[in-house]
């Protein structure tokens, strides 16, 4: 009882002294390499914390994190697209208390959104900031233009690697163009199916050493996740891998990872209070 309360005293004085939700871009160069159940375990874990979360699905045609999170969706960004649903009717609830909004299938097409779709984007996320705590884009490979930019629009954005090499060229190519549309954007990077964290560590110093190379821009690792047979068991149970294998290791490493977010250096840096989420999203849009 006295954790729930200190846990709710927590999230009022927050969102007393927090004006905006923190906004949290995941990507990958390609598809395959754990970005939606990264994602979505994040949400899990930050929900744990006390923290109101909700993940958005970007991986148009493709979106799978509603399964990850238990089921299907009743609506999902295609309503919000082509039948005018607003963002927070197409919310939906998954386990340990995470919101999120499906991405769904079969609309590959919406390439570009119309001015008013535009509108109705921004006043959207506007009221989503003032709700959550942290919305998480989960950002599919080779995403539209429109859906890029809304993802380069975050706080902070979280690139996706495996050890493999045509994973860490993809990650790199991604990196750097990031890095020419938002040269100002706060890159960290996860090493995920790493065989330990050795490896991990020298996959993400190699995409160190290449950026600041030839792009002069600062990357940070946020973690590496090892490769776990309990992932793929999760998986097949349509359930977060932390909130079905609490203690497996990349359940342990995925916490380690979510509270180094909270409590370390990204956390620390003011520059997200100073511009919100969607005044960034407006000069992307409008090339300000």
């Amino acid at each position: 009882m006295k954790r729930d309360q200190a846990e709710n005293l927590r999230r009022k004085i927050n969102r007393q002294t927090r004006m905006k939700a923190k906004t949290l871009a995941v990507v990958s160069g390609k598809g395959g390499v754990g970005k939606s159940n990264i994602s979505s375990n994040m949400a899990v874990i930050l929900a744990e914390q006390g923290f109101n979360v909700l993940v958005v699905d970007l991986d148009i045609g493709m979106g799978n994190v509603n399964l990850l999170l238990g089921g299907s969706a009743s609506k999902t960004m295609g309503d919000f697209i082509y039948n005018r649903e607003p963002l927070s009717e197409i919310v939906e609830l998954g386990p340990g208390g995470v919101s999120f909004i499906a991405g769904g299938n079969g609309f590959q097409e919406a390439v570009e959104l119309d001015e008013t779709t535009v509108d109705r984007l921004f006043y959207g996320f506007k009221r989503m900031q003032e709700i959550y705590d942290y919305i998480i884009f989960d950002m599919g490979a080779g995403a539209g233009q429109w859906m890029l930019r809304l993802s380069l629009a975050a706080d902070e954005v979280i690139v996706i690697t495996t050890p493999e090499a045509t994973a860490i060229m993809d990650a790199y190519s991604m990196m750097k163009l990031i890095h020419r549309i938002r040269d100002d954007a706060r890159i960290y990077v996860i090493c995920n199916r790493s065989d330990n964290v050795q490896q991990g560590k020298e996959t993400f110093g190699r995409l160190k050493k290449a950026m600041e190379t030839f792009l002069q821009k600062e990357i940070k690792l946020l973690g590496v996740l090892p490769e776990d047979k309990h992932m793929r068991k999760a998986v097949l149970a349509n359930r977060p891998v932390y909130m079905e294998f609490p203690k497996a290791p990349v359940s342990v490493s995925m916490k380690n990872i979510v509270l180094s977010l909270i409590n370390g250096s990204a956390q620390k840096n003011p520059v997200y209070m100073k511009e919100s989420f969607v005044t960034r999203l407006q000069k992307l849009f409008y090339n300000r």
